[in-house]
């Protein structure tokens, strides 16, 4: 009876070593390699509108079919501050007759694609000073995380396994072309 209880936690210890554990490592690799892919587009997409002024409809189009080709649901935000420059007051060029400050507002991900799909141009143009910020986090459950859920139990619903973010000052105004 005792070596057959023995035999049973062998061969179950074995399939676990055999089976579960390069499956774990295989689907951490796929999340890296995603995060990695995630990570590029977004590097990429942010770099474009920095060196353009311009956030295009297909441009972004683009960036999320990029995400897309993953095999994960992505939920990005982008962050505009636009540089509101107060003539009256300062401009972005140092001058010594001109006092005060620059002030940014505002625009999140709902407001700029509003702006990008209801003009005619699809295109938001920025000009030089304006800051972009986008965040990107996946909403799905990959393998990974599910194993990682099953094995460890310390992962919750609000985690997520693949992300990626990039911002920077716009250098270029996107009313030149």
């Amino acid at each position: 009876m005792g070596d057959s209880l023995i035999t049973i936690v062998a061969i179950f210890l074995a399939a676990i070593l055999m089976f579960v554990f390069p499956l774990m490592s295989i689907s951490e690799r796929n999340d890296d390699i995603a995060e990695m892919a995630a990570q590029t587009a977004t590097v990429e997409f942010v770099d474009n509108v920095r060196q353009t002024g311009r956030i295009t409809q297909d441009g972004y189009a683009s960036y999320v079919q990029t995400l897309a080709s993953t095999g994960n649901s992505y939920d990005v935000e982008l962050e505009l501050k636009v540089l509101d420059e107060n003539p009256g007051k300062k401009t972005a060029q140092t001058s010594g007759d001109k006092i005060g400050e620059n002030i940014y507002y505002s625009e999140y991900t709902s407001q700029i694609l509003d702006k990008i799909n209801g003009s005619k141009t699809k295109a938001i143009k920025l000009k030089e000073g304006d800051i972009i910020s986008v965040n990107v986090k996946n909403t799905n459950t990959t393998i990974g995380q599910m194993l990682k859920n099953f094995f460890y139990s310390i992962t919750g619903n609000d985690t997520y396994a693949i992300s990626a973010s990039h911002s920077g000052v716009v250098m270029a105004n996107g009313s030149e072309k």
